[in-house]
């Protein structure tokens, strides 16, 4: 089951919406800004109810 979250560019701010996956739990991987085309480093975290973080770094 796909689901979207959103973050925030590291580089340019801008908000982008994600496509994520529950089943694969904590994730971590490289993916370019629609926006201004920078790597970011996103980390996908779930807590208990089963809500999504991410939290971009520049890469």
């Amino acid at each position: 089951m796909d689901e979207t979250a959103t973050y925030f560019c590291d580089h340019c701010g801008e908000e982008i919406e994600a496509s994520i996956d529950p089943s694969a739990g904590t994730q971590e991987y490289v993916e370019d800004c629609p926006v201004c085309c920078a790597p970011n480093l996103l980390t996908i975290r779930w807590d208990e109810q089963g809500t999504a973080t991410i939290e971009a770094r520049a890469e």
